[in-house]
């Protein structure tokens, strides 16, 4: 690889990069200048936004894709001694999301071919004490329980989706949160298809379900924020958590939205770009997120000697990350650890390429040119 000279600023030199398009810095200002920082009109005008375009009746504004979670997964009725489903191969949020409830993770298996939980792993790690399955979309790929609904319906199992990576992303005809048939959960972090900053939201299935995601979300209280300032007190009706949005956040997220038909072109295009360039190298294969329904949120391949290649392109300038070690392997949850074949033969050979809108094809063909070079 000595042809490449590759700099810190290098589009290529980061795994991945926030991308602004100049508005949200008037948006910020605008709140600096009006005092109100916290949950305000901003932030209702954000979850306006949002349910627009996804084609949803609600959509609750949070703090974080983890708080996101930890909400959804208490309006499900998870708590302590549940047991909740979750892939092993997921980011370690997802897992203390429902630790943070009481409840204990049931690992389960995934796809070896797009990291995706599919029915059958959810059967396969089913017990008794079941009460939840939090599938996670992986790069952005919806999850399809379609097959399974009933039965754990019947079991009253809910379905809590982590969308984290699959914010604008198709289950069929429909964007993901607007299937009916799980409360989704979307992260607005830094470097997802859609930033806040830092930020999240959750889909609810009913209205009672918004209502209550909303007291969770403002420390358990009853009222608004409009409604505390016009009162001389004000009703706590359960556990909360100080998780609302602010509307500093929301200002970024409303700024961002309007061009979200641009960036799914652009990161649909760059996926498939990888795709090309990667096709003929046999050493590689090719985490698949189904681009046609998906906006990919990250670019995922399985490769043989993982760490000798990683070190390798980080060594030359390329953002490479491991996207995830297995969480069951983990000494935070080893107590909860059950053999996962798949999971662990993946977690060895996991590479995520650099992947965000500030990249170009050019900038992912040296990407592949380097990884090829890696490879011999």
């Amino acid at each position: 690889m000595s042809d490449l000279n590759p700099m810190a600023t290098a589009p290529y030199a980061q795994n991945g990069r926030p991308f602004l398009y100049g508005g949200e810095l008037e948006g910020i200002a605008q709140v600096l200048a009006s005092g109100q920082y916290g949950h305000g009109d901003v932030t209702e005008r954000f979850e306006r936004a949002l349910t627009g375009f996804l084609g949803v009746e609600d959509v609750v504004a949070v703090a974080s894709g983890t708080a996101a979670l930890h909400i959804a997964l208490a309006v499900a009725g998870i708590g302590r001694g549940d047991e909740v489903i979750v892939p092993s191969m997921t980011f370690c949020a997802t897992v203390q999301a429902i630790r943070a409830c009481g409840a204990r993770p049931r690992f389960a298996e995934v796809d070896p071919d797009t990291l995706c939980l599919r029915p059958q792993d959810v059967m396969e790690a089913l017990t008794p004490h079941t009460r939840a399955v939090l599938p996670v979309l992986y790069g952005g790929r919806a999850v399809d329980l379609s097959d399974i609904r009933n039965e754990l319906e019947q079991r009253k199992i809910a379905i809590v989706e982590d969308a984290a990576h699959a914010f604008g992303s198709h289950r069929g005809t429909v964007r993901v949160g607007a299937t009916g048939d799980a409360l989704t959960c979307f992260s607005f972090g830094p470097v997802k298809t859609l930033t806040c900053g830092q930020g999240g939201a959750l889909v609810p299935r009913n209205p009672e379900q918004a209502a209550q995601a909303r007291r969770i979300r403002l420390l358990g209280m009853a009222e608004s924020s409009a409604e505390r300032a016009c009162s001389t007190t004000y009703h706590v009706e359960g556990v909360g958590l100080r998780a609302h949005l602010s509307q500093i956040n929301a200002a970024i997220g409303l700024a961002q939205i309007a061009h979200f038909p641009a960036l799914e072109a652009q990161r649909k295009e760059l996926w498939r770009t990888y795709v090309a360039a990667l096709d003929d190298v046999r050493e590689v294969r090719l985490v698949d997120v189904d681009v046609h329904r998906s906006v990919p949120t990250l670019c995922a391949v399985r490769v043989p000697e993982r760490d000798r290649v990683f070190a390798a392109l980080r060594a030359h300038g390329i953002g490479v990350g491991t996207h995830y070690p297995p969480n069951h392997l983990q000494p935070a949850f080893h107590r909860w650890w059950r053999p996962l074949i798949a999971t662990e033969q993946i977690g060895k050979e996991i590479l995520t390429l650099p992947f965000h809108q500030k990249m170009t094809s050019q900038d992912a063909r040296l990407v592949t040119t380097a990884l090829r070079e890696a490879l011999r």
